[in-house]
């Protein structure tokens, strides 16, 4: 093989983003959150545990995205105790539970922050061993009126906290628990929806490098290259960045692109296949999420130009229907009007558009959403709708625009000319004050730039 599995790659410039700054946001937050629920509650929330991979090996460790958002802290067994109205001028005490320093432990297993660096660095107000929640919890929900908690995410912290409750209620009115326990989804998630100027530039970086990915591995497709050789080249690529994959990429050549969540990654190229690649980045919490579509050879066939020629279309009208004022499915809407109309142009799917969309005879080919939020997670927090209708879109709002057209081996009304062409062509947007801004421009979506772009990898 002629080329490079990696061309070199300009490193982004991270210098603007400092990790003081993401401290002063979590302060921020809490602030926020204790404003929201009010002087008589108190707000309890715990990092997910370490998982079990296999034997004595664990996965490795990412808290949840709701603790991460609240604290910045990235230990496992950890709980923070937010208490509104006690005693600070940030909005209440923070209390953070964690594990002690401990020299043999860190000898083997790495460093901790201990509770002296929980208040120095990440901005307790007091700090605790986690060993000593038990003992400390009941003086804290003494006397409140409401338990925030998390409802249906730690199948084995949130029952024991809830036994908790009920063993303050056993000391008699002195020691009044809460009356209600409300899920702290239900306002922590409406604050992540909307992003910060300094969540945007994080989720602006995961973008860039998740970008970058999607060019290294375009300009390393070639006949012959196996579907793990493009993962293994994008994932090389954000490592360089210093940066992990979001979630499991999928890079499916040929009719492996029709399956949306194909993960096997073990095709080899041929050279009449397109390639789909669904990957992004994590940058210090925050996922990008990008998907291209391009021809293995280089070159676009006739068929496959006219699907993704369909599908591209779809996409820039979705992002160009992005601005606030309007309805959160207003993308998918868009889209899939292009979508339908483009099928029904090419003869794969019978008209009129109204019809094919009431009947959904549509789904055969795009059997998906358009959009979903973007964030912390990659499929992130937020509801679409409020009280049964769909929600406005507003300035500071993450999501993806990714329409597709998926024509599986033998699917019926279509040419075997057509069979095996899945397409799908994703963008990261944010919602502006008059728009959208597209943060994944860096990687080409074109036809002519992709395959401009490949010709140049396939020349080294």
């Amino acid at each position: 093989m002629a080329h490079s599995l990696m061309p070199q790659l300009p490193i982004p410039d991270t210098s603007h983003l400092d990790h003081q700054d993401s401290q002063d946001e979590a302060a921020a937050r809490r602030r926020r959150l204790a404003e929201q629920i009010g002087g008589d509650a108190v707000a309890v929330i715990a990092a997910t545990p370490e998982r079990n991979r296999n034997n004595d090996v664990d996965y490795p460790y990412r808290p949840n995205s709701d603790f991460r958002y609240l604290t910045g802290f990235t230990e496992p067994r950890a709980i923070a105790v937010l208490v509104p109205g006690a005693g600070t001028e940030q909005g209440g005490e923070y209390i953070l539970f964690c594990r002690e320093r401990d020299r043999d432990a860190e000898t083997w297993i790495g460093r901790r922050a201990g509770t002296e660096g929980a208040t120095s660095v990440y901005r307790a107000d007091s700090a605790f061993p986690i060993d000593e929640f038990e003992t400390r919890i009941l003086d804290l929900l003494a006397g409140r009126q409401t338990l925030y908690m998390t409802q249906g995410a730690d199948s084995a912290f949130e029952p024991y906290l809830t036994e908790r409750v009920n063993a303050l209620r056993t000391r008699g009115k002195h020691a009044a628990a809460p009356d209600h326990i409300v899920n702290l989804n239900s306002v922590l998630h409406e604050m992540r929806l909307r992003k910060s100027p300094l969540e945007q530039d994080l989720m602006r970086q995961a973008a860039r490098v998740s970008a970058a990915g999607h060019v290294a591995a375009m300009q390393a497709a070639a006949p012959g290259v196996f579907e793990y050789q493009l993962e293994a080249t994008l994932h090389h690529c954000f490592g360089l960045h210093g940066l992990h994959w979001a979630y499991p990429t999928i890079v499916g050549a040929g009719e492996n692109g029709c399956i949306l969540h194909y993960v096997e990654n073990a095709s080899p190229l041929a050279a009449g296949d397109l390639v789909l690649i669904d990957s992004g980045a994590e940058y210090r919490g925050y996922a990008g999420d990008i998907t291209r579509t391009f021809p293995a050879n280089g070159c676009f066939s006739d068929c496959q130009r006219e699907v993704y020629d369909i599908v591209l279309a779809a996409n820039e009208a979705a992002i160009a229907a992005c601005k606030p004022g309007v309805p959160a499915n207003t993308p998918h809407e868009t889209a899939l009007g292009v979508l339908v109309d483009g099928l029904i142009e090419r003869g794969l799917l019978a008209g009129p558009r109204e019809q094919a969309i009431a009947d959904e005879t549509y789904r055969e080919f795009f059997m998906h959403g358009t959009s979903h939020w973007l964030g912390m997670d990659v499929h992130d927090v937020g509801r679409y709708k409020i009280d049964g209708e769909w929600r406005m879109l507003e300035s500071g709002m993450t999501l993806t625009i990714e329409p597709g057209l998926y024509i599986r081996p033998n699917t019926e009304h279509a040419s075997a000319d057509y069979w095996g062409i899945g397409v799908r062509i994703e963008d990261d947007v944010i919602i502006t004050d008059d728009g959208c801004e597209v943060m994944t421009s860096d990687v080409p979506k074109q036809a002519e730039r992709i395959e401009a772009l490949m010709q140049q990898g396939q020349a080294r």
